[in-house]
């Protein structure tokens, strides 16, 4: 078997390196801090809008996967909602100070292009590899989007620090390094990556579409791998997400007020270059060990970051709690992606893959409410971090009745 990666596989991952910058920038570090200081203090919680952006998503994903099941429109679909992504980020940059309710529409804006580019992302996956490639091309496509991603961060870091870490200009010239990053690293994709699988055109595609939504419904809870996985991946993925997006949140609460703020966004830097040869690992683990085995350990691994994060005391701690986060956050994603893939029918993967977001993000829903609602009830930020545990502990329970793999 070819082992080296070909070209359309360079081309699909060179997306998850252009579209991590948005990850990590916009959802975790850059803006969250922007927020706080657009709100001059008056506290309102950037993780209710995190959920508000979920909701959408999930909504409307299953039916824009169906719909993109027509040969030909995938990756049309795919253009439409990576574009509409990069340039809400961009206009991030340009919303007048302390206009709030514009900067939060054009963060939704955002996350609905980011996610909602990912459900076509994530189904090339099947046109791109074969069943025995997903789980290497799966995890060198995170990697290389974690490692990647630390140049336009880096970059942005160098610039708020010159501008001052109180002042909007390097934050606004962050999002445009981000947008222009992101939009560099969509163009191989959409020139060398095409759509092979798909359902024949037909009349009538929208109504068909809903009438396809229905039957896929029907195909999933009648396909026991696929139920038993999707449940527990709801669950998992929650707490992965959770942390991802609000480890800058949590930090800055519970360490506020001793914490340097350069520090932390230096941390998460770090995390990035943990996570890139992790991930590698994974993959290669999971030819050996089986791609079930590795999610659960990604999970055992996250348990144990939960309950070390409610201990932290110093900045050191941060960069252990770093380290564990980074050494499974990579792996959890890609193999769960890969797995997915490899259970589903090719020829419908946008419609599945609808489904995987839906799961993936109404699950990012409840994580950051959670989270935001205990901190707000019992006024111990602390605390909060446990309101995540249960759905790892869960999640990983479930796991334990899937299908075991041939290694």
């Amino acid at each position: 078997m070819k082992n080296s990666l070909n070209k359309k596989e360079w081309s699909w991952i060179l997306y998850d390196c252009g579209n991590s910058a948005y990850s990590m920038a916009i959802t975790t570090a850059f803006l969250p801090l922007y927020f706080t200081m657009f709100r001059a203090g008056e506290g309102m919680d950037l993780g209710y809008f995190n959920s508000l952006a979920s909701v959408i998503i999930a909504i409307i994903s299953p039916i824009l996967g169906t719909y993109a099941d027509y040969k030909g429109k995938k990756k049309k679909m795919f253009a439409l909602f990576a574009l509409g992504g990069i340039f809400s980020t961009l206009a991030l940059a340009f919303v007048p100070y302390g206009n709030w309710q514009l900067l939060i529409f054009f963060f939704v804006l955002s996350a609905i292009g980011f996610a909602g580019a990912n459900v076509f992302y994530d189904s090339f996956l099947v046109d791109i590899a074969s069943d025995e490639r997903m789980d290497k091309v799966s995890s060198f496509g995170f990697a290389f989007g974690y490692i990647a991603s630390i140049i336009p961060f880096g970059i942005s870091l160098a610039v708020i620090y010159l501008a001052g870490m109180e002042e909007f200009l390097g934050f606004q010239i962050a999002f445009g390094i981000t947008a222009l990053w992101w939009l560099i690293l969509t163009l191989p994709l959409l020139k060398n990556v095409k759509q092979i699988y798909g359902v024949n055109p037909e009349k009538h595609t929208v109504v068909n579409s809903f009438k396809r939504l229905g039957s896929t419904l029907s195909r999933i809870r009648s396909h026991k791998q696929i139920f038993v996985f999707l449940l527990a991946y709801f669950l998992y993925i929650d707490g992965v997400d959770t942390i991802i997006k609000m480890v800058v949140p949590y930090t800055e609460q519970i360490l506020g007020g001793g914490l340097n703020m350069f520090m932390l966004l230096g941390i998460l830097l770090v995390i990035q270059i943990i996570a890139f040869p992790c991930a590698i690992a994974y993959g290669l683990l999971a030819k050996k060990f089986g791609t079930k085995r590795m999610i659960q350990v990604g999970i055992i691994t996250y348990i144990i970051a939960v309950f070390f994060a409610s201990q932290i005391n110093s900045v050191e701690q941060i960069f252990i709690l770093g380290a564990l986060v980074g050494s499974a956050q990579g792996g959890i994603q890609a193999l769960s992606r890969s797995y997915y893939a490899k259970i589903i029918p090719k020829e419908n993967s946008n419609e599945f893959f609808g489904f995987y977001n839906v799961f993936g993000k109404f699950a990012a829903i409840i994580g950051p409410l959670v989270m935001s609602l205990v901190t707000d009830i019992t006024g111990n930020a602390r605390l909060s971090i446990f309101g995540i545990l249960p759905l790892f502990i869960i999640g990983f329970i479930i796991t334990i009745f899937l299908k075991e793999e041939k290694v």
